[in-house]
């Protein structure tokens, strides 16, 4: 008789719930029930609504905005731990903290290993996370960690724009294995480079534009969209060196602060993000910002973990 692969059982944080239903949806299954008790000073207990005993379970929570999405991933995974879970994974797809993966000054902390080891301590068995902030992150776990990769649903929404003279522009120099990556894939394509000066944490300020923009539609990619200064004082810089247009493809838009009234009085004609963190009501109402879902990436990515299959695979 042939062993059957058990189906998993697919949780979400109350930050993901939106994403965490049409990830489910994308596998093929319902979401789990959980339920949340609040206390008056705000402490809460999550509770599993369903047994988990034996199952291999998902959870999904991103960590944006506040640092309660990332106590709720903690105790959602202490909880399946105690109540013997088989295997618990963390599908993170914005791991926060990312930005601060080494001592760039005296006295400051590491924060992305602290998290690693805080999700190891409560009880992950592995993680899958998308566009990680820097790739070595990984090597904080001592587990094993899926880095998954948003290109495929990104290249899906430039290819339908059907652009011309497409120049692929990397933001900083830290994100050219990104750009470059992309260009494989957009026929007649080039790589263009913003070098930049960041005086502070951010602030940003264009110094050369390394490969030549005119006449060419910019597409830029990065990882994270904070402030959004970044993307303006490029898609400006670009625009000046006569680029035609400029549309910014950015994994994760947190979008703090002023960021997207900054956004939306910049050049940039769409900055379009993935929704790894749910769209605020001023992103759904800006006019020049839109979201691509990663929930079928995510899916097909639960699928081949569950059934032992290779996960990179769908990325190359």
């Amino acid at each position: 008789m042939a062993y059957q692969v058990p189906e998993p059982k697919i949780f979400a944080c109350r930050q993901s719930q939106v994403l965490g239903e049409k990830i489910a949806q994308s596998y093929g299954a319902k979401l789990g029930n959980v339920i949340f008790s609040e206390y008056a000073d705000g402490e809460f207990q999550p509770s599993y609504e369903e047994s988990i005993r034996g199952a291999r379970i998902f959870i999904i929570g991103s960590t944006n905005p506040s640092s309660r999405n990332l106590m709720e991933m903690l105790l959602m995974i202490d909880a399946a731990k105690r109540a013997s879970a088989r295997h618990i994974t963390a599908v993170m797809p914005y791991f926060g903290w990312a930005r601060q993966d080494r001592k760039d000054k005296p006295r400051v902390p590491i924060a992305a290993k602290l998290i690693a080891k805080m999700l190891e301590s409560a009880g992950a068995t592995r993680i899958i996370t998308m566009d990680l902030h820097a790739d070595q992150i990984q090597g904080f776990f001592d587990i094993p960690v899926d880095n998954a990769y948003s290109t495929p649903a990104m290249l899906e929404d430039i290819q339908n724009k059907n652009l011309k003279k497409v120049m692929v522009v990397s933001p900083d120099v830290g994100g050219v294995v990104r750009a470059r990556a992309l260009t494989k894939y957009i026929p007649g394509s080039d790589l263009a480079i913003i070098d930049k000066r960041r005086p502070e944490a951010g602030v940003s300020e264009v110094m050369n534009i390394i490969g030549e923009v005119d006449g060419r539609h910019c597409v830029m990619v990065d990882d994270i969209v904070d402030s959004g200064g970044t993307l303006c004082n490029a898609a400006k810089a670009l625009m000046d060196a006569g680029a035609l247009s400029v549309d910014a493809y950015v994994t994760h838009g947190v979008l703090s602060g002023g960021a997207v009234s900054r956004i939306a009085s910049s050049p940039l004609s769409s900055l379009i993000t993935t929704d790894s963190i749910q769209a605020t009501e001023a992103m759904r109402v800006a006019r020049n910002i839109r979201q691509i879902s990663i929930a079928p990436l995510l899916g097909e990515a639960i699928m081949r973990i569950n059934k032992e299959k290779s996960v990179s695979s769908l990325f190359q």
